[in-house]
């Protein structure tokens, strides 16, 4: 599942489990909207890692026909 989606279900069963007083459905909710958030912070880590890799690439690229 996608960041969102984790996000959303987590939360979904995270008041499940407060409506009918099940901790172990709310702590599979908690559980899995952890599981977005970090979908999330991997894919900005991602996102700038390629970025970084990319001004590397072009700094060694401009340094070769100097």
């Amino acid at each position: 599942m996608g960041e969102y989606t984790d996000k959303a279900k987590g939360k979904a069963k995270e008041l499940e489990g407060d409506l009918t007083g099940d901790s172990a459905r709310k702590r599979q909710g908690v559980a899995q909207e952890i599981k977005g958030n970090l979908k999330g912070v991997v894919g900005k880590v991602e996102d700038a890692t390629k970025k970084i890799a990319e001004k590397v690439k072009d700094t060694f690229k401009n340094d070769k026909h100097k």
